[in-house]
Formats: C-alpha cells, structure tokens, sequence
C-alpha cells in the first residue's frame, strides 16, 4: 500500500512538472478553463511526456443584467 501512494505522488509531481514546463501558472488567469487544464495536466502525470496535451474549456455562466 505504500509503495502505491508513493507511486501516486511521484505521478503527480511529474505532471506538475510539466504544468510547469508548459507556462501554466505563469499566465494562470484565474479562469475555469486555466485551472482544469492545470488540474488535467496534473493529473496525466508522465503521459505529458510522451504526447498527450490535455487541455480545457468551460464557460462559467454569467451573472443576468
């Protein structure tokens, strides 16, 4: 069991690594689609590495007039 949490915290650094490799959050925005592309990124971990690019879109609905 152990061996398996440090396997899914390697994962997710790498793909933070990546997020980070990638300008995500230096031109994080605050959006939706930022912030889930981030997340999507994390979580693929090493997949980033061999070509997989997630990436996001979502509108937020906006407040009546």
């Amino acid at each position: 069991m152990r061996a398996g949490r440090w396997m899914l915290v390697v994962w997710l650094v790498i793909g933070g690594l990546a997020a980070g490799q990638r300008h995500y959050y230096a031109h994080f925005n605050g959006s939706c689609s930022s912030f889930a592309t981030i997340g999507l990124t994390m979580i693929s971990g090493p997949l980033n590495y061999i070509g997989l690019n997630p990436t996001a879109y979502c509108k937020v609905p906006q407040p009546s007039k």
